[in-house]
């Protein structure tokens, strides 16, 4: 019985391993992908323009001319003649102080003159009288020098007069205080009535320039030759005031452009920076002293320079390089960095008008299929109507 049962579980494998093979010889193919996938991109092309180069600091504006109004003299402040705030002109009158006293004095030297002056023309007189009788001994030798002397004592003693004259006044135009610069009057710390002294460090008031204004700054000791020769040409070197700027200067609002007039005359050996001024005018009155500000120099224009913004620019292990599209495929084209900032770079190596890819390059590799993308067109709102 065992004997019979053993061919017939051998014809059932075999009917069990054909029906396997049959199936595997049939069954669908997976199906195989032939074509890939090109990978999205956007390009920008190469452009050529002038391009000027900039150094960037951070400065604070001062005043060209800054004056402490004090007086000259004692004596009570009688009245003042401007407002805090007042734009005054050079020479204007500011305020007076009472000079009754000065001008008592001066009315007595002028009379000290006077008496002096008669005096010495009767001596005059008199010499000449004395010298006609001198020449017949009419008088003696001993009185013509005698009359000499007293006319050389009442001249000195004129001068002298004349000296105080001049000296009261001097002592009365103290009393009118007039504008040494043109500028704008501060805060005032002294009222009509007070008692000045010439001693007194505070002062009445203040009057700043305020056009034309001046920006000092610092730079690093490695613009020194730089500096140097933007400061011996003779079209000044374009300085320009920002606030709310940070140090590339390409936000905040523009106060003002000046051109450079100064660099110090030594370098700080504690912060490796040297100071420079550039002056500014300032008829809007934007730049106001004690402002702290962004200055941005111009140093160089480079002619006819290959422009691209700086996201288009890859930084490899050895070089910088670029994506350069080429049909529908991109390729690698190492560059040259010849300067860069925040909003562009200038490069070498490409040429004007090739079409570099500025997004999407992470997916890239040289000879990589790509679709170039286009910025969506803009939705207009249109307003609703009523």
């Amino acid at each position: 019985m065992r004997i019979q049962q053993k061919p017939a579980l051998l014809v059932a494998l075999l009917i069990i391993l054909a029906a396997l093979g049959v199936w595997y010889a049939t069954k669908p193919a997976k199906a195989k992908l032939t074509t890939s996938t090109a990978i999205p991109v956007r390009v920008v092309s190469v452009a050529e323009k002038d391009v000027p180069r900039f150094v960037s600091g951070i400065g604070s504006v001062l005043s060209l001319h800054s004056v402490v109004v004090r007086p000259q003299i004692d004596g009570i402040l009688t009245k003042i003649m401007v407002k805090e705030g007042q734009l005054v002109k050079k020479d204007d009158l500011l305020a007076t102080i009472d000079g009754r006293s000065i001008r008592a004095s001066l009315d007595q030297a002028r009379a000290q003159l006077g008496e002096s002056q008669a005096q010495l023309q009767v001596a005059l007189v008199n010499l000449k009288r004395y010298k006609i009788l001198s020449v017949d001994d009419g008088v003696s030798k001993q009185t013509y020098d005698q009359q000499q002397a007293l006319v050389n004592q009442l001249k000195a003693t004129a001068q002298g007069n004349q000296a105080s004259i001049d000296a009261a006044q001097v002592q009365l135009s103290y009393t009118q205080i007039r504008s040494p610069v043109t500028g704008r009057v501060g805060i005032r710390t002294v009222d009509e009535g007070n008692f000045l002294r010439m001693t007194d460090a505070q002062g009445l008031f203040t009057v700043t320039q305020i056009d034309p204004i001046a920006v000092e700054f610092s730079l690093p000791q490695q613009m020194l030759p730089t500096l140097q020769g933007l400061i011996s040409d003779p079209q000044h070197a374009q300085v320009k005031a920002y606030i709310g700027a940070d140090t590339d200067g390409e936000t905040g609002n523009l106060l003002g452009e000046g051109h450079l007039t100064l660099i110090d005359n030594q370098i700080n050996a504690n912060t490796g920076t040297i100071r420079a001024k550039a002056e500014f005018n300032n008829p809007g009155q934007k730049l106001w002293p004690g402002l702290l500000v962004t200055v941005k120099i111009q140093t160089a224009l480079d002619k006819d320079a290959l422009v691209v913004p700086p996201n288009v620019v890859q930084r490899g292990l050895d070089q910088h390089f670029v994506y350069r599209l080429n049909g529908d495929k991109v390729e690698t084209v190492p560059v040259q960095m010849v300067y860069q900032d925040s909003g562009q770079n200038i490069i070498k190596g490409v040429q004007p008008g090739d079409k570099l890819v500025s997004d999407g390059q992470s997916r890239l590799k040289p000879g990589s299929t790509v679709q170039v993308l286009t910025d969506p067109p803009q939705v207009v709102q249109s307003e609703p109507t009523p």
